[in-house]
């Protein structure tokens, strides 16, 4: 039998980090992925999807992503089925992420554009004057294409 999933989407709340009885780290977070079919008025579908992350890459998410946050998911798809508190019986479908893989660079999205001042200093070295390419004999055999 074969149970694997693989995943990009972007996550919509960030991690929340708990830890078991046993001190073992777990967090969970939802991701948005986007369907390549288009919905009946033609408009871009998502599908929402829970994911759960044990150990060490449980504390790596909480530490490192954020809502917005980029993210390859590799794992398995676990039903559950759980009592709630009136009563009732529920079940839920989740992945459970053997790999998350962080897509964008560390910090890129810490400050949003709109943030973002430029300061309006002269740069502290002087620039240097743009030369003239053309002026530069080189052979065709230096050329790398």
């Amino acid at each position: 039998m074969l149970n694997r999933i693989v995943l990009t989407g972007r996550l919509t709340r960030d991690p929340e980090l708990k830890r078991t009885t046993s001190d073992k780290p777990v967090a969970s977070f939802t991701l948005a992925v986007d369907d390549n079919m288009k919905g009946p008025n033609g408009e871009k579908t998502t599908t929402f999807i829970g994911v759960t992350v044990w150990d060490n890459q449980a504390d790596n998410v909480a530490k490192f992503l954020r809502k917005g946050s980029l993210v390859g998911v590799d794992g398995r798809i676990r039903q559950r089925t759980f009592e709630k508190r009136d009563g009732t019986k529920a079940s839920v479908i989740e992945v459970i992420a053997n790999h998350v893989e962080f897509l964008e660079p560390k910090g890129s999205r810490e400050i949003p554009n709109e943030e973002i001042i430029f300061d309006d200093e002269q740069p502290s070295e002087p620039v240097e004057e743009s030369k003239n390419l053309d002026a530069i004999d080189v052979a065709d055999d230096d050329l790398p294409f």
